[in-house]
């Protein structure tokens, strides 16, 4: 996907739109103005309503597949043991949660899913990437692993994110600490017989 400064500038608009007003809200006028943009802006680059919401779509999982990655090669080269990794899963919960705006698009567009195979196929690619990932540094771990743990994982962390996301900023590290610390306990350790 192209991300030219334009192309930025109205998808960080979108962002704002769906978490000011939904997905309903979220029209090609309403991003234009919300990008302080000349009206017809955005649909020079999106002529439909579904290629906006592909477009925000590729936008969002790019951006969260990104600080996973990153993720990755923290707890690669800079983490040593279930702490230190607790902590940098932790710090990228509260940076998500810092930018509500794309956990409420991500949101939003996973529920739209459910109606549109074009933004479900969509996710689904992006989330198979994802429990890759996750595979992947479950793998480096040095404790059992398998595909279906790292799915159950990724679900799981998407559930913890909507409930610290559902809980007042203050309470929200505690939250998630303790949240991360069970699912680590759990899906942790070898797989069962």
């Amino acid at each position: 996907m192209s991300t030219s400064p334009r192309r930025r500038q109205l998808l960080d608009a979108a962002l704002h739109v769906i978490a000011d007003d939904g997905l309903r809200g979220l029209t090609h006028r309403a991003v234009d103005r919300r990008a302080g943009l000349p009206e017809g802006s955005c649909s020079a680059y999106w002529r439909t309503r579904a290629a906006l919401h592909g477009a925000l779509t590729e936008y969002v999982a790019q951006s969260l597949l990104g600080d996973v990655d990153e993720l990755a090669e923290r707890l690669r080269t800079e983490c040593e043991g279930d702490e230190e990794s607790i902590d940098a899963a932790l710090s990228l919960f509260l940076h998500w949660l810092d930018q509500r705006e794309l956990l409420v698009a991500r949101l939003e567009l996973s529920m739209a899913a459910t109606r549109d195979s074009g933004l479900a196929a969509l996710l689904a690619d992006h989330r198979s990437r994802l429990v890759t990932l996750v595979e992947g540094i479950m793998a480096t771990s040095g404790k059992g692993y398998a595909r279906d743990r790292a799915e159950t994982l990724v679900a799981s962390y998407d559930g913890v994110l909507l409930a610290a996301l559902l809980r007042p900023p203050a309470s929200r590290r505690e939250f998630l600490t303790r949240s991360l610390e069970l699912l680590g306990e759990q899906l942790g350790g070898e797989p069962a017989a």
